[in-house]
């Protein structure tokens, strides 16, 4: 079996989100990155986000939007009446583009 895919594994065995609690899930490609917050028990996703919806005029490197996308996925999921979640990093180490996304989540007011 591939190593990313045991490790991914190892990961999501731990964590289950719930209603109460949902999974918030982060996908990295090399180009953009994408984060999701997964309610487990009815298997849909509650907010899905990603690069992409960040509309910025100046040049910023990769980590820089990363946490910017976090404090937008942060906002979006308090409209929803959610303030606790579980961090999902997958296979990805928790370091750079990950790290930066769940500190402004935290930043936006995101308990994990």
């Amino acid at each position: 079996m591939n190593k990313k895919i045991r490790r991914q594994k190892r990961v999501r065995v731990k964590l289950f989100g719930t209603k109460e609690k949902p999974r918030l899930s982060v996908f990295r490609s090399n180009r953009y990155i994408f984060a999701q917050v997964i309610d487990d028990e009815k298997k849909e996703t509650i907010v899905g986000i990603s690069e992409k919806d960040l509309s910025l005029k100046e040049r910023i490197n990769k980590t820089e939007k990363a946490k910017l996308l976090g404090n937008l996925l942060a906002k979006k999921v308090l409209e929803k009446k959610i303030k606790k979640v579980i961090f999902d990093r997958g296979s990805y180490m928790y370091h750079g583009r990950v790290k930066a996304l769940a500190e402004g989540a935290r930043e936006g007011g995101l308990e994990f």
